[in-house]
């Protein structure tokens, strides 16, 4: 994509020839009427306008050359060279010399005469304004021109060579100025067209032509600012005028006022444009003012995102295209209003939307049938509104006049700017309270979204809205972005007001909710009915806070950033080659001055500077200084890296760059780097999005797990297993599409029927607000009278059928006893159900008939699930539970056989640990436990935990109050990244995709970056306020293994060090993250590195090794001789030099060999650790030694003889063993602490889970 200004500039107007034979009639008949001319191309300038054989490429063509070229048009842009986008480029080496030009390929030129003159180009004897409107024009891949049109009236006269006659009669006519530009610069291009009206106005006809290309021509040499907070600004006859950049490469910029469709529409008809907009229907827009079509309409557009318009879109057409509107497609068009009653009368099932006065209607019916924007979005979005301020004039009340207009046009540029930032939140709070459950529908794994479903959750009238609008292609691309999981506003948004969770459950209303229903006003009864998506927390100790639709402030949550102004150089007063050259020079010169002058952790200013330098380094052909500016990125910000232009720029290299290249390091890896990435097959990104459907033949296992998660019922792939077990009881290992559908159906009806459960206030007023009604049973009698048993995700209780009351049966973790007995019932004994509870004596007992066995297990698997999760201190283990039970309650519901209860049994999974494993915990282990996480949560199966990092809670940087919590920081599989909050450990953050290899370290640098070494060789840096991953650090050669910063030297962050699995050690600048020092250790694989003193400590395999400073190496110590096999290394090491001990451990070895090095020759100790096989990792908190060890034991684990993890505190002085602690059912991959004052350890992918220990 072109990256400056001016894409082409045009002329049209009526020929001279035909204003003469206008002229002429005129004088013969003295008549005016309708006469309407044919306006034509007449002149056509497109860049390059210079080139170093010529002085000043003469581009001025008239209309009839140009036809001559469309029949036989040059090769394309997109096709040629990367210089013929340059002035610098071919041009210089003769290939640029041809006279002909090339014209954007998507610019149609033949329709372009009627839309800069929509309404027709007249004649007429008194003189019209000059005026202005503007288009978009779309090509049929949607890529997107936008032109500004000036309509500059003149005396006909002037028009007339001096060899012709121009008449007797004063006449006026137009002729017209289009500037098109890639890029919505509305705004800009107008105050452009505006200063050169001025020299129009003052200079004669004859000179017209010179200006205009003179005009064009420097509007050829302004680049587009790239995408980000660096706006440029440019002198212009004495007036500035800015670009602002785009928010990021994904979004348009936005040059204009978005207000304008808050003036034009009161809140209820803006709402009905933007709801027709959404179900794609076909509208069109009506205004006297040809201006505002395009205005209003990009406005509206800009209203929607993220969603985008799919759709054809004209927002002005001419009097002749009024045929467009018989398209039988969707589509947004723009009409003069003097055409209204005529596309009303002619035209069915259009929306008519009259700009001037408000007005929303349709061709055929009325506008009560016109579908609406769900009442609630629509409410809170009229409050919004409301509260706008959309008139400068009252902001300029208190403010000094100013003198100087471009003084003023500042003022106005910060004003609207903030406005227009204030209506972007308040549009996408719009947006995202429409959409906020969508996500809750979407299976990321299969690419499936339950439309079904997400209708049924939809109130009963609104379901016509958003049925059209989920059969939309604006909604088809929202949902394929939303499955790629796509970092915008929405998602930004949608995540920080997100109810946070630690643990997942099935959907059900908290008595909070159901209280609220009853109490609240009709606003918040219908507020309910939206959220009831939202995931309540069974963590004991927390409650729900209730989430409002209405919840901020938007432009509080997002406050604008803070922009930086760019001003270029004045333009050279002749467009010379050597002239343009200088003023690229004296670009490069201003932008070094920028560089220099930014602060080095102003990082994103910095890249925006580099990106631009880099582009006018490449239009002066400097392609070796080019490519060091993008290569720069890197480190600055890689969101904005140009991969196509760079690409490009590799491939053109001629033999003595390469050469050159070849010296300078930062080149020759970025070159080698773009080709390695040329050479990898392409990866075609799945764009598939599937509805769900229930199968239509038999299910294997594969098959069965697939659709159990396509229709939201469980993720987890061992509980599906579990299920699919269940249905195969004493059959063949296939489940039938009857079967899943009457199973299926159950499960969707159940929890449909429990949103709408009917309780009496003593139940909602007994139970906890985070509390849900998860199972009720029939009427049974019981030892306490007849009534309905109720389960809940906590205990069991007792409704009573005719009379209103609570009793409480049991809590879970109270339960003693669980039994099936027999109770007599006249002449036979029938089964029932008891149940003791500790603290009381009298056991409870219900008559459940068919439903005791079912009953039975339920209880008894809460029960199980319960001790686990207190035992454990992991609330997860509950939640499974309950999901074990209403899987069980399906189950039974759907099959309705006598072995319907053993196929259920199946799902007793924590019920037969239970009775299959010991479940006591040791005492250390749980004294010592503080909670348990699961970062794999929204993950179908669990992840290892590669590495853990833990950052504390500061103040933000701007010197506001609000403080930051600290977080942890999560390594998986595959390069994923997941950030808890560590004050509640909430998930902060689901997926943070850094590189697609395995994660080996991290790093923490003074709350300002998060350093990752990948196994891909680069180290990722995040940005923890905005955690996002936009530097990279690229000067390792292969897997970066090792970070470890000074403690000594924690304020500056100077000293800090990498190293990679060949032993290159780096030592880094981090402030601007350049390489201060390199030195090479000879090692078999250098594993890890720490700082110590005037030391480096590095683990080599078989042997530790000491370096100085400078590199050079100082001691190395050995394995023993009688340890070393093929298989036997170091896995990590502890140095506490102030006692003279190095402690290390072996991957496969469970004893700890402590090193005395304070003596001449270092001695050995060995300590054994009782069960452990091998030592993963080691860490020192305060004055111990926590040890990651893995071996294999019955206890702790779920089934004997299991692989587990152990965590052994050991005594540094003592040299012994203070505790050992159960900790994970598989090996231990990590250790961190968290200030001194807990210890964290990740586990591998068996368990997958994150344990959280306090220490002594």
């Amino acid at each position: 994509m072109s990256s400056r200004l001016l894409e082409v500039c045009v002329v049209v107007g009526a020929s001279p020839k035909k204003l003469w034979e206008v002229c002429q009639a005129v004088d013969s008949h003295g008549s005016l009427e309708n006469i309407l001319l044919e306006p034509e191309v007449l002149h056509v300038l497109a860049p390059p306008f210079v080139s170093r054989p010529q002085a000043v490429r003469s581009h001025w063509r008239r209309h009839h050359s140009f036809v001559r070229k469309k029949r036989k048009r040059r090769p394309s842009a997109a096709t040629a060279p990367i210089q013929d986008h340059f002035s610098g480029g071919d041009a210089a080496n003769g290939r640029g010399g041809s006279e002909d030009i090339t014209v954007p390929k998507d610019i149609d030129l033949m329709a372009l005469p009627q839309l800069c003159f929509p309404g027709g180009l007249q004649v007429t004897n008194v003189k019209r304004e000059d005026q202005f409107h503007f288009l978009v024009f779309t090509d049929v891949f949607g890529n997107k021109s936008h032109g500004v049109v000036m309509q500059c009236n003149r005396p006909v006269q002037d028009w007339m060579s001096s060899c012709e006659n121009g008449g007797k009669s004063k006449l006026f006519s137009a002729y017209g100025l289009c500037v098109i530009s890639k890029y919505p610069y509305f705004t800009a291009l107008k105050d452009c067209l505006s200063c050169l009206l001025i020299k129009l106005r003052t200079c004669r006809f004859s000179d017209v032509e010179e200006k205009v290309k003179d005009f064009a021509a420097k509007l050829a040499l302004v680049p587009i600012p790239p995408p980000g907070q660096l706006h440029l600004m440019f002198t212009l006859h004495h007036l500035t005028i800015e670009l602002p950049s785009r928010e990021d490469k994904d979004h348009p910029a936005v040059d204009l006022d978005l207000h304008l469709p808050f003036l034009c529409f009161r809140p209820q008809p803006l709402l009905q444009v933007l709801s027709c907009l959404l179900q794609e229907q076909r509208v069109v827009l009506f205004s006297a003012d040809w201006a505002r079509l395009t205005l209003v309409a990009e406005g509206l557009l800009l209203f929607l995102q993220p969603l985008s318009w799919q759709q054809p879109y004209v927002p002005v057409l001419a009097k002749g295209m009024l045929d467009f509107l018989m398209a039988p497609t969707a589509f947004l068009m723009g009409c003069h209003l003097c055409h209204f009653k005529e596309v009303a009368a002619e035209t069915n099932d259009l929306i008519l939307i009259n700009i001037d006065n408000g007005s929303v209607s349709t061709s055929c019916s009325d506008t009560d049938d016109l579908p609406r924007i769900p009442s609630l979005a629509a409410d809170c979005f009229t409050q919004r509104y409301q509260s706008l301020q959309v008139h400068f004039d009252l902001d300029q009340c208190l403010r000094v006049s100013c003198s100087d207009i471009n003084d003023q046009r500042a003022q106005r540029r910060v004003w609207q700017r903030n406005l227009n930032h204030r209506i972007q939140g308040i549009m996408t709070e719009l947006i995202v309270n429409i959409f906020r459950d969508v996500s809750s529908h979407l299976n990321y794994e299969h690419r499936v979204f339950n439309s079904e479903e997400f209708l049924k959750s939809r109130e009963p009238a609104e379901q016509l809205f958003y049925k059209n609008v989920l059969e939309t292609h604006i909604f088809h691309r929202f949902l394929r972005d939303r499955l790629n999981k796509k970092m915008d506003n929405f998602a930004r948004l949608e995540l920080s007001t997100r109810i946070k969770v630690t643990v997942e459950v099935p959907r059900r209303p908290t008595m909070q909710e159901i209280q609220a229903r009853r109490t609240s006003s009709l606003l918040e009864n219908r507020l309910i009915n939206g959220q009831r998506m939202s995931l309540s927390n069974l963590v004991d100790d927390q409650t729900l806070n209730f989430q409002r639709i209405i919840m901020f402030d938007p432009a509080q949550r997002m406050p604008p950033k803070p922009v930086k102004v760019f001003q270029l150089p004045e333009f050279p007063e002749t467009l010379s080659f050597h002239a343009v050259q200088s003023y690229y020079c004296e670009l490069i010169q201003l932008l070094g001055k920028a560089i220099n002058s930014v602060q080095t952790d102003n990082s994103s200013l910095l890249a925006r500077y580099f990106y631009l330098r880099g582009f006018i380094n490449l239009l002066c052909s400097r392609r070796l200084d080019a490519l060091a500016d993008f290569q720069t990125l890197h480190k600055t910000d890689t969101a904005i890296f140009p991969t196509q232009l760079v690409t490009r720029l590799v491939d053109s290299l001629m033999q003595e760059e390469q050469q050159q290249a070849k010296r300078r390091p930062e080149l020759k890896r970025l070159i080698l780097k773009v080709k390695t990435e040329n050479e990898k097959p392409s990866v075609q990104l799945d764009d598939d999005i599937k509805k769900f459907e229930l199968p239509r033949k038999n299910l294997d296992r594969e098959e069965f797990v697939r659709c159990i998660q396509e229709g939201g019922i469980v993720k987890d792939v061992a509980t599906i297993h579990r299920l699919f077990d269940a249905f195969t009881v004493g059959k063949s290992k296939q489940v039938n599409p009857e079967l899943f559908k009457s199973f299926y159906t159950f499960w969707k009806e159940t929890e449909t029927e429990a949103q709408d459960v009917n309780l009496p206030t003593e139940i909602i007023d007994h139970l906890d607000h985070s509390e849900c009604v998860y199972k009720l049973s029939s009427c049974v009698k019981t030892s306490h009278g007849v009534g309905k048993i109720g389960m809940t995700q906590k205990r069991l209780f007792l409704l009573p059928e005719r009379q209103p009351g609570f009793l409480e049966i049991t809590m879970f973790r109270d339960l003693q006893e669980v039994k099936i007995v027999s109770a007599p019932f006249l002449l036979v004994r029938i089964p029932s159900l008891r149940i003791r509870t500790s603290g009381r004596l009298e056991a409870f007992e219900a008559n459940l008939k068919t439903e005791t066995e079912l009953w039975d297990l339920m209880v008894k698997e809460m029960w199980a699930g319960r001790k686990m999760a207190d035992q454990h201190k992991d609330p997860q283990y509950m939640t499974q539970a309950l999901t074990n039970v209403l899987l069980m309650d399906a189950v039974v519901g759907c099959l309705q056989t006598q072995r319907s209860t053993c196929a259920a049994s199946k799902l007793a999974y924590f019920d037969k640990i239970k009775h299959e494993v010991p479940m006591m915990v040791p005492k250390s282990t749980s004294e010592t436990l503080k909670h348990k996480i699961n970062p794999s949560l929204d993950l179908a199966e669990p992840q290892t935990v590669h590495v853990l990092l833990y950052t504390p809670g500061q103040l933000t940087c701007n010197d506001s109050k609000d403080e930051i919590n600290p977080k942890l920081w999560v390594a998986l599989s595959g390069g994923r990244l997941v950030v808890f909050d560590a004050a509640s450990w909430s998930m902060l953050q689901d997926s943070i995709q850094v590189g697609e290899s395995q994660l080996n370290c991290m790093l923490g640098l003074v709350h300002e970056q998060v350093w990752i070494g990948s196994q891909d060789s680069v180290i990722y840096i995040i940005d923890p306020h905005s955690l996002t991953c936009n530097k990279q650090l690229t000067e390792h050669r292969y897997e970066v293994t090792g970070l470890t910063l000074d403690a000594g030297d924690q304020q500056s962050s100077l000293q800090t060090y990498s190293c990679s699995r060949d032993g290159t050690i780096l030592q880094w600048d981090s402030s601007s993250l350049k390489v201060k020092r390199q030195f090479q250790l000879s090692c078999e694989r250098l594993s890890s590195i720490h700082i110590h003193g005037d030391a480096l400590w590095c683990c080599c395999g078989d042997s530790i090794v000491e370096l100085r400073r400078s590199g050079t190496p100082q001691r190395r110590l050995l394995l023993p001789e009688h340890l070393r096999s093929s298989s036997s290394h170091f896995s990590s090491f502890i140095v506490i030099p102030e006692q003279g001990q190095l402690w290390t451990g072996l991957a496969d070895s469970g004893d700890l060999y402590l090193w005395h090095t304070d003596g001449h020759e270092p001695s050995l100790e060995k300590i054994s650790l009782t069960g452990c096989s091998g030592i993963t990792c080691m860490i020192r908190v305060k004055d111990q030694i926590w040890v990651g060890c893995h071996g294999r034991s019955s206890v702790g684990g779920h089934c004997g003889s299991q692989l587990r993890g152990q965590l052994v505190v050991v005594h540094p002085q003592s040299h012994t063993v203070s505790k050992e602690l159960q900790a994970h059912s598989d090996s231990i991959q990590t250790l961190c602490s968290a200030e001194d004052r807990y210890v964290l350890s990740g586990s591998a992918q068996r368990d997958g889970k994150i344990a959280v220990w306090k220490v002594e």
